[in-house]
């Protein structure tokens, strides 16, 4: 399937302001990001493709910025190409390097893993990725059983067989991630995962150790009690996709789940949370 490569150019650049316009987006069917200095690169099929929609939702959303557009097609052969000229590696907590397969001058750490993304998010590039990631690092995972939820890249799946887990299951919506991860878990020759294609419903009669879910806090909340009701009494549930903000409406629906609040980590305004069911 051919993809559409849109180009928003942010005037004055703001951070927080490129991270709530990626949010938005992914909102309205964007799937994958890139950012440059002053740009923000979204990627979604083409038939999805609305320019109307998208000026639509930033004039409303960002009245003090200034936003130019620009977009092309870019084939489904292609994509790796674009990945290419953007991707660099990421080095997370001086432990976890995520790279592509074209890298090889990259530090030696204790987990070095292989990420070939074409139209799938989980690159360690964005701030929930990277924040997954250092909470998994602080979370015991050998001899667990893991869901990645939302898995994109099967990025924290890889990462937690790396770290000796018994048995992950990796579970996307979309048939590109569901495609794509079981191609990047084949290159990191990884152990003990299994992939599916489609949402919480596949949850049913399922127990895990560790749930990881980075996804949005809509899917969150909506779903969280799926979550849960996979846990066994001190499992641990692992979310990011939201904003500092939206915590305390997490926080609530946590509350009401049964669970209890551990830790949470903030980085350009996203937030990753971890909470146990007591």
């Amino acid at each position: 399937m051919d993809y559409i490569e849109l180009k928003c150019q942010i005037t004055p650049f703001d951070e927080d302001i490129a991270d709530i316009l990626i949010a938005e987006l992914g909102e309205i069917d964007f799937e994958s990001f890139t950012q440059t200095d002053d740009t923000v690169e979204a990627f979604i099929q083409a038939p999805l493709f609305d320019m109307q929609r998208v000026e639509e939702l930033t004039v409303n959303l960002l009245p003090n910025h200034s936003i130019s557009y620009s977009h092309q097609t870019i084939e489904s052969q292609d994509w790796n190409a674009v990945w290419e000229s953007n991707f660099q590696p990421v080095i997370i907590s001086d432990q976890v390097v995520i790279r592509a397969s074209f890298h090889t001058d990259t530090p030696k750490v204790p987990y070095d893993i292989v990420i070939d993304p074409k139209m799938s998010f989980g690159t360690g590039h964005h701030s929930t990725t990277s924040l997954m990631v250092q909470t998994i690092l602080e979370t015991e995972i050998e001899g667990k059983r893991v869901l990645d939820m939302g898995c994109g890249t099967s990025l924290l799946a890889i990462l937690a067989s790396k770290r000796n887990a018994v048995r992950i299951d990796a579970i996307d919506i979309d048939e590109w991630p569901y495609k794509n991860s079981l191609e990047n878990i084949k290159n990191n020759k990884a152990k003990n995962i299994s992939v599916f294609l489609g949402d919480a419903a596949l949850l049913e009669g399922k127990t895990y150790d560790v749930v990881l879910a980075n996804i949005n806090r809509n899917i969150l909340v909506n779903d969280m009690k799926h979550y849960v009701a996979c846990l066994p009494e001190n499992g641990e549930l692992i979310m990011s996709g939201f904003y500092t903000e939206d915590l305390p409406h997490i926080q609530a629906e946590a509350e009401n789940n049964g669970l209890k609040y551990i830790s949470h980590k903030v980085d350009n305004n996203w937030v990753a949370v971890k909470y146990t069911k007591s």
